[in-house]
């Protein structure tokens, strides 16, 4: 896996110390790879792996953000 460069951590709401990651990874799949979004849940403030995580091709990304959106209305 390429370069991986977090975009922003914040608190996982209804845990003690989890947290929510954004990254950008660089070439996650080898060499000219497309890079990602990589959506990392963690149970633990700074653990080194996430316990999930997704990765979402940047081309996807508009489609993501307005699944979200939709499903925010659900709250």
């Amino acid at each position: 896996m390429g370069k991986n460069t977090v975009l922003k951590k914040f608190k996982l709401a209804g845990t003690k110390e989890g947290e929510i990651s954004i990254s950008r990874i660089e070439e996650p799949y080898g060499p000219n790879s497309s890079p990602v979004v990589s959506i990392g849940i963690s149970l633990k403030a700074d653990s080194e792996e996430p316990d999930w995580k997704a990765h979402i091709p940047y081309d996807n990304l508009d489609e993501l953000i307005e699944a979200l959106k939709e499903a925010k209305e659900y709250q």
